[in-house]
């Protein structure tokens, strides 16, 4: 399975966004530390759930960071996050 599909998998398991976006951006940073030929190494998530209603940004960046605790300890090198519950702004 593709490591974007395994985010997206389980993100979506964990926290049954209203809306969910992975995007692999490996391709911006071929030559950077960290990529690897054949990508799957940078990743941008923009999510909307629920279970981020009153929590801190940190709190939701912790909580997406332990769910792709094993994504983070392989083969992702980054990770953006923009994480907001339902009728914030910024995801």
């Amino acid at each position: 399975m593709r490591t974007l599909d395994l985010i997206t998998e389980k993100l979506t398991k964990a926290f049954t966004p209203e809306s969910l976006d992975v995007a692999d951006e490996s391709h911006q940073h071929a030559g950077h530390s960290g990529a690897r030929p054949g990508g799957q190494t940078h990743f941008r998530v923009s999510i909307v759930a629920d279970a981020f209603r009153g929590k801190s940004r940190l709190e939701r960046h912790r909580m997406i960071n332990a769910t792709l605790s094993s994504e983070l300890a392989g083969g992702v090198h980054a990770l953006a996050i923009q994480a907001a519950a339902p009728g914030e702004g910024g995801a």
